[in-house]
């Protein structure tokens, strides 16, 4: 049986393959509706997790509702805006230095944990997986990212730094509080339709949750 994490990597990387291909080749008038369906269909999920506490905590699955659905709605509003107006290439920047900052912060926690047996926790009581060592690869793959997109995107050096940055904190910050969520209704991953490693939609676009918006004025 295949290793647990070599799986999670090798779906990952075949599920970002496929994702680069679509948004370099994709006409930039089938974003918004492609964003519509995939809002649609987190929102569906969100609601099948919040269902799980509307019996006993209403008032805050009915708030979770509220901010999530806006959180989703703005990031999928966002998303082919990018495209509209600076192209598919620039979509693709700011997906690439959001997600590659997850790979990057899995990675060196991954790593960290073998090497010394231990890691020094971000934030156990909402995510205990995540840890310093990984937000430190977060920050350390974002920017690698974001500086070998300077031919396209034009910044200067210390932009794109301050970019890689920023997509990893904030970055974060989403996948935090998709972990919140899902540690207070009591679920590991969002769904399980998806293949092996990747969650659900809700998984697969936490991080993605502020990090357009937060961008966005500033490219």
């Amino acid at each position: 049986m295949m290793n647990p994490i070599v799986r999670r990597i090798l779906t990952a990387l075949t599920t970002a393959a496929l994702a680069v291909c679509a948004i370099l080749y994709a006409p930039v008038a089938c974003f918004r509706p492609v964003c519509l369906v995939l809002a649609t269909l987190a929102g569906l999920e969100l609601v099948l997790l919040l269902l799980r506490k509307v019996r006993t905590e209403r008032a805050k699955a009915f708030g979770a509702a509220v901010v999530f659905g806006l959180l989703l709605a703005v990031t999928f509003s966002v998303l082919p805006l990018i495209a509209q107006r600076f192209g598919n290439v620039m979509l693709l920047y700011v997906i690439a230095i959001v997600k590659i900052s997850d790979m990057g912060g899995f990675a060196f926690g991954v790593g960290a944990q073998k090497l010394r047996g231990r890691t020094h926790k971000l934030c156990p009581t909402v995510s205990p997986n995540k840890s310093w060592e990984g937000l430190f690869g977060s920050v350390l793959g974002s920017c690698l990212v974001s500086c070998a997109f300077l031919p396209v995107t034009h910044f200067g050096v210390p932009k794109a730094l301050a970019f890689g940055v920023t997509a990893a904190l904030v970055g974060t910050l989403g996948d935090l509080i998709e972990s919140k969520l899902k540690r207070w209704v009591g679920v590991k991953d969002s769904a399980t339709f998806m293949p092996a490693g990747l969650g659900g939609l809700l998984d697969m676009f936490d991080s993605l949750l502020l990090a357009p918006a937060i961008l966005l004025p500033f490219i």
